[in-house]
This record gives structure tokens, C-alpha cells and sequence, in this order.
């Protein structure tokens, strides 16, 4: 299945001991880019966590937001730091032996200072179960996730078909044109050289090569078959599926070197018109597939 690079995915579990929420979005981006938000508590499982989203990213940037409260053990403890506060009462002293300092120490003016009391879960949840429930929600989301890239990349598969389409019917025609345009050059060509040479006996030798030497610079044959190659790769990849933007992204660089080509040695206005519709769709064909996974 095609992805696009742009999705949301959300799951949550509420139990009753934890409620985990996981929300994923992505945008473009050529690598994949992942950046995750979390509370400190789940920050030592980060590295599975990233392990896991690799079964659901390939490219794009992606924030994963995370959020988590204990809800078995939401009672705290307060926790007495003695060593800090000798270290405070310390300099206290000593502050007021340098400066002649009346001020008295107080139980309560110390315990304000940070870090003296501290307030800490009553205990904390076992790692593998709850690494274990932060998985469960990781890959909902990630399948979730999927599911909104999938049906995005699905219309833009659908809209990138229809301009290739669009663009093998600029190749149709400008082949149709080719022979006309030689043609109308030989007439051309007579018509000058009998102007020059005031007489009917000219030297139809000297036009064929002329013609021959006109029609090899002008000839796009060779950008036509690449263009329908390139047009017939772009469909097969995109039937075959997967993580295509890469590929299609360098045939349509192919593609729009083989329009320049074709502008370059266009012999008439109305080639000219078509190569500029060529370059303009190919444009828009490489604007989608920058939306591809």
C-alpha cells in the first residue's frame, strides 16, 4: 500500500492502576525524523519505544506525544533531605559570623530552601508491566497511525496516476507533430533556396541532407521513449507499493530533464506549448510525490 508522509494517530489505556495516552503526527520530511515527548518516568524506555515506531515509520517527520499518570499509587511521601539541609544550616552559620548576623535559625525558614523536602510516589510501578501497557498503546497509535497515512496515500496515488496519464497524452502529441514539423521545414527550406537560386532545377540532393541535418537537432524520439518508460515506471511503482518516494522522486527528476531536452530542440510554437505543459505537469507530479512515505 502507498503511505503519505502527513498522518495522526491516537490510542490510550485506562486501568486501574495507570492511564497511558500516545499521539502520533507526522508532516513531510526526506529521512524519517522522529521526535518523542514524555514524562521522566517513561524517559529509560525511549530506545524500545524507538525500536517499536520503526514498524510503523519509514519516512516523515513524526512527534509522539506521551503522556502518563499512576493511578494506583497516587499518594506521595514526603521526603526529608538531611544532608542538604546540613549544608544549609552550614553556610547559614557561617553567613552570620562573617557578617554579624543576628538572625536565628528556624526549622521552618531552612525546610523552604530546595531540595530539603522533596515529595516522592509512595512507590512506583513495576518496569516490565508497565513498559509492557506503554507498548500496547505505542503500537495502537502506530496502527492507527498507519491507517490515516494509508488512506491519504491511497488519493494521492489515485491523483498521481491520472497525471501520468494527463502527461502520456503530451508525449502522444508531440510525436504526432514530430513528422509535420520536418516536413513543414523541407517546404520551407525549397522555397528559400529557390528564392536564392531564381530557378525550378534545384538540387534535391542538397535538400535531403538539409532536411536529414534539421530533423536529427530537432528529434525528441529518443526524450518520447524515455518519457513513456519513465511514465510506465512511475505506474509500476506506485501498483508495487510500499515506500516509493524516493524512487519516484528520482524518475521525475529524469522526467523533467527529458522535458528541458524537448524544449531545447523544439522546431515549432505549438512543441513549445507542449513542452511548457510537460515541465508544468511534471512539477505538479513531484509537488505530490514529496507526500509519499
Amino acid at each position: 500500500m502507498i503511505q503519505s508522509m502527513t498522518g495522526f494517530g491516537r490510542a490510550e489505556l485506562i486501568d486501574e492502576k495507570r492511564k497511558l495516552i500516545v499521539e502520533m503526527k507526522s508532516v513531510n520530511h526526506r529521512y524519517a525524523d522522529i521526535t518523542i515527548k514524555m514524562p521522566r518516568r517513561l524517559n529509560r524506555f525511549e530506545a524500545a519505544i524507538r525500536n517499536v515506531l520503526k514498524d510503523y515509520i519509514a519516512r516523515g517527520k513524526v512527534d509522539v506525544f506521551i503522556t502518563y499518570e499512576n493511578l494506583a499509587n497516587s499518594e506521595v511521601a514526603v521526603r526529608y533531605n538531611r544532608d542538604i539541609a546540613a549544608e544549609y544550616v552550614k553556610y547559614l552559620r557561617e553567613m552570620n559570623q562573617e557578617f554579624s548576623l543576628q538572625e536565628e535559625l528556624k526549622a521552618t525558614a531552612v525546610g523552604r530552601f530546595p531540595e530539603v523536602f522533596t515529595l516522592e510516589e509512595a512507590a512506583e510501578e513495576d518496569d516490565d508491566e508497565l513498559y509492557a501497557s506503554l507498548e500496547q498503546v505505542v503500537r495502537e497509535a502506530g496502527e492507527r497511525f498507519v491507517q490515516a497515512r494509508t488512506v491519504e496515500g491511497e488519493n494521492l496515488k489515485k491523483d498521481l496516476l491520472m497525471k501520468v496519464t494527463e502527461l502520456r497524452g503530451l508525449v502522444e502529441k508531440i510525436e504526432a507533430l514530430s513528422p509535420a514539423i520536418i516536413e513543414d521545414y523541407k517546404v520551407r527550406l525549397r522555397e528559400k533556396m529557390d528564392e536564392f537560386l531564381q530557378r525550378n532545377d534545384i538540387d534535391e540532393n542538397r535538400i535531403a541532407a538539409e532536411v536529414t541535418i534539421f530533423a536529427d537537432k530537432i528529434s525528441v524520439d529518443e526524450e518520447m521513449v524515455r518519457l513513456r518508460s519513465h511514465v510506465d515506471g512511475v505506474r509500476g511503482i506506485l501498483e508495487e507499493g510500499g515506500a516509493v518516494g524516493r524512487k519516484l522522486d528520482f524518475i521525475v527528476q529524469e522526467m523533467n530533464r527529458e522535458a528541458n531536452t524537448t524544449l531545447s530542440k523544439a522546431g515549432s510554437l505549438d512543441v513549445t506549448d507542449l513542452g511548457i505543459e510537460l515541465k508544468t505537469l511534471i512539477e505538479k507530479i513531484r509537488e505530490q510525490i514529496q507526500n509519499l512515505e
